[in-house]
């Protein structure tokens, strides 16, 4: 007998079955991960560097637009990198 969950997910494959994704789209969804993932890094690092210093200097509104401008670019990092990979996704889908 079957769980719910494995019905669950047998219906959810009929209604939409998961795209196979080949070798080569694998590697470019891989490669565009490490690459956001670094542009996350560096961001952070020049950003919470310029944070310290505003810290130090007791400009904490600066510190605030500083934190608030690391998460509008962690936020668009993100979204730039789920919009290639549903690109590539859906390349795949139609072959």
């Amino acid at each position: 007998m079957k769980s719910a969950y494995e019905l669950a997910m047998e219906r959810l494959e009929k209604a939409s079955p998961t795209a196979k994704l080949t070798a080569e789209q694998k590697k470019e969804i891989a490669e565009l991960e490490s690459k956001a993932k670094a542009k996350t890094a560096e961001r952070e690092i020049a950003l919470k560097e310029a944070i310290a210093t505003a810290s130090e200097a007791g400009d904490f509104e600066k510190v605030d637009q500083l934190k608030e401008q690391l998460i509008k670019e962690r936020k668009a990092i993100q979204a730039d990198l789920e919009e290639k990979k549903d690109r590539i996704h859906k390349g795949s889908s139609r072959k």
